[in-house]
């Protein structure tokens, strides 16, 4: 009961934030897509931070940790790289251009038909994998944490609360962005980055501590605690690595839903500022991510192994937490779904009514048709990823041991691998033939499923890896042998200030230390 309650405490705390921030009929597109361009450090930091860990990474990624060990933190780690591009390379671009989505960078550099190719595989890929996967997860976790009070209350199949579940965490989130667009967004990211952080470092405290402290942890679980596996691991090859940045050029540099907070900045100051602050708080996520996991295995007991690795958060809730602690850290776990979810509504809704109604439907709408056109994705959003949670929850209920995680990251690569083409041959290339770049764009999809399916038995990191550096080559190498290679020779890294510069460079120092010291 304490914990129902304290839950329902955050949800409503969460809805009068937003209500605070909600914009009339009159709001201008800039101050509903953009939050009126004024956003400060602080608030992108937490923002996208907030946005970029989502329910999925408590269950699912946890699950991983406890399957896999450190390996697993690749992934949060590896961010820092994209996070340090994206604050010196990428975002200076997109501020002085003062575009309000990435479409309008790539349509500056390439056209119309890319730019417009852009936006509808982004968000395909964010409306359909990305919300639908984060909408399940909180879905999953509310029915395996409450079940019994589920059943007791509504009834019914666990399936068929799931579905319940979504519908309900996926209209609450839409209905505040709705009406409050990107600042209702970030206002109410900052509340949740402030919980999933409490939770998340709450968790990993209890679970180290369960073990007898870090010495013991150390000691008892060390041959986990190796961040590069073999190549010939199936999951997390340690060439996968280079796979993982070449992404991150893509998430961190090319990702509207990740990236909106940042074109709303109030300088550019202010936006590598956040960008960097998020990099520093990435190696406290990557801990409290893969911790409480590797914990797991030593307080089941290696005999012990659970049958479903997405389990393992929820096991250690219920093992270490007492009532009270476990909704504040429930709360935490909720406050991860709804940043995401909200972001995911507000960025589909900006590229939908922005790149494609005002600029290739209606040209001639006016700014209140655009927001009302916004708002309208927002609706139409929430019907597809609803639609594709429910298809989620049927794939896990059928097959519990099915690990969700790793599908996910393979899934959305068909898409992501043009992106990071698209990307690269944006800002490191010289006038690239525009018909090459599209072909990267949309080839790399037919083509990654095609090799995926014939070399079935190679790891899919790297295997993203060789498609990816292939398909830049066919671009790069006549456009670099017509035009030169652009990098270094024209000012491409933007710094605001020196202190900002050197922040950076002790990022970058720290990443490349903890992949020695954990070797």
């Amino acid at each position: 009961m304490l914990d129902g309650l304290i839950i329902l405490a955050y949800f409503a705390t969460v809805m009068v934030v937003a209500v605070r921030a909600r914009l009339g009929k009159d709001a201008t597109s800039e101050q509903y897509f953009a939050g009126g361009r004024n956003l400060r450090w602080w608030s992108i930091a937490a923002s996208t931070i907030a946005t970029n860990l989502h329910a999925g990474h408590f269950l699912a990624v946890i699950g991983s940790a406890y399957a896999f060990g450190l390996a697993q933190a690749n992934f949060e780690l590896n961010a820092v790289f994209g996070l340090i591009i994206a604050a010196f390379v990428f975002v200076p671009l997109y501020l002085r251009a003062r575009v309000v989505t990435i479409t309008q960078y790539f349509e500056l550099k390439f056209g119309a038909q890319v730019a417009t190719t852009y936006s509808l595989l982004m968000m395909f890929l964010y409306g359909t994998l990305y919300l639908g996967g984060t909408l399940f997860w909180g879905g999953y976790a509310l029915e395996i944490l409450y079940g019994d009070a589920l059943q007791a209350t509504i009834g019914g199949s666990p399936g068929l609360r799931i579905c319940m579940m979504i519908v309900l965490l996926g209209g609450f989130s839409a209905t505040y962005t709705y009406f409050g667009g990107l600042g209702a967004v970030v206002r109410t990211d900052i509340v949740q980055f402030v919980l999933l952080l409490g939770g998340g470092l709450t968790v990993t405290f209890l679970a180290v501590n369960e073990l007898g402290g870090w010495g013991e942890f150390q000691s008892t679980l060390g041959d986990r605690m190796h961040l590069h596996l073999p190549n010939d691991h199936k999951q997390l090859p340690w060439l996968g690595i280079v796979a993982m940045h070449l992404l991150n050029l893509q998430y961190w540099g090319c990702n509207q839903v990740i990236l909106q907070r940042s074109l709303a900045a109030r300088s550019l100051r202010d936006a590598q500022i956040g960008l960097l602050v998020g990099g520093a708080f990435k190696f406290v996520t990557a801990a409290m991510l893969v911790l409480p996991g590797i914990a797991l295995v030593g307080i089941l007991g290696r005999e012990n192994a659970l049958a479903d690795p997405d389990q393992a958060y929820i096991r250690i809730v219920e093992l270490l937490l007492s009532p009270g602690v476990k909704g504040l850290v429930l709360c935490g776990l909720f406050a991860s779904l709804m940043s995401s979810v909200d972001s995911i509504f507000n960025s589909i809704s900006t590229l939908w009514s922005v790149d494609i109604y005002k600029r290739r439907i209606r040209p001639e709408a006016t700014d209140s048709q655009v927001v009302a056109m916004g708002r309208r994705a927002i609706l139409g959003t929430l019907t597809i990823g609803v639609l594709f949670g429910f298809a989620f929850a049927y794939v896990k209920l059928a097959n519990p041991e099915f690990p969700l995680d790793p599908f996910f990251k393979k899934a959305s690569y068909f898409i992501k691998n043009g992106f990071v083409v698209l990307i690269a041959s944006a800002v490191f290339l010289v006038n690239p033939s525009r018909r090459l770049v599209w072909a990267g764009l949309v080839l790399t999809i037919p083509i990654t499923v095609a090799l995926n399916l014939i070399f079935a038995d190679t790891p899919y990191l790297i295997l993203t890896s060789v498609i990816i550096i292939s398909a830049f080559l066919v671009v790069a190498v006549p456009t670099i042998a017509r035009n030169g290679w652009r990098l270094g020779g024209d000012g491409l890294i933007r710094v605001a200030s020196p202190g900002i510069g050197w922040f950076g460079v002790v990022l970058g120092v720290l990443l490349v230390a903890t992949h020695i010291v954990f070797h």
